[in-house]
Order: C-alpha cells, then sequence, then structure tokens
C-alpha cells in the first residue's frame, strides 16, 4: 500500500466533519485556495444581487424550475 492510499484510507474513516476540516486544511497548502474561492463567490453573489436589484435578472419560480429541470433529466 503506497502512502497516499494509507493517508486516503484512514482519511475516509474521520468523522465527516474532520474530513471537511482535513480538506480545507489542503487546499490552504496549495497558496490559500479556499480564500480565493471564496473571495471569487463572494464578488459573484454581489453581481447577481446587483443584477436583480437593477432590473438585469429575472426570478424563476422553484416550481417552474423543478419542472424544467426534471424535463432536462428526464424525472
Amino acid at each position: 500500500m503506497t502512502r497516499i492510499e494509507a493517508l486516503t484510507r484512514e482519511a475516509a474513516a474521520l468523522p465527516r466533519t474532520e474530513r471537511l476540516e482535513l480538506v480545507r486544511a489542503l487546499l490552504e497548502l496549495d497558496g490559500g485556495a479556499v480564500a480565493e474561492a471564496e473571495e471569487t463567490w463572494d464578488e459573484e453573489i454581489r453581481a447577481r444581487v446587483q443584477a436583480v436589484d437593477e432590473g438585469r435578472a429575472s426570478s424563476v419560480s422553484l416550481a417552474d424550475l423543478r419542472r424544467e429541470m426534471d424535463g432536462r433529466l428526464g424525472a
């Protein structure tokens, strides 16, 4: 068994919350990828809210969305 396989097996045995903490820690080792992703999503959310506020975007009801997704997924 390789070192990576052993680590993977050990990580899989962790409780879900600890696995998520491990993922976050590993991503942060890669130059703050988590912080960068969060910042990018924050910018996207702000842009979408602004588009709605300015009338440049429209909304869809949950029922309509479900019908559309059912049609696309063949459900």
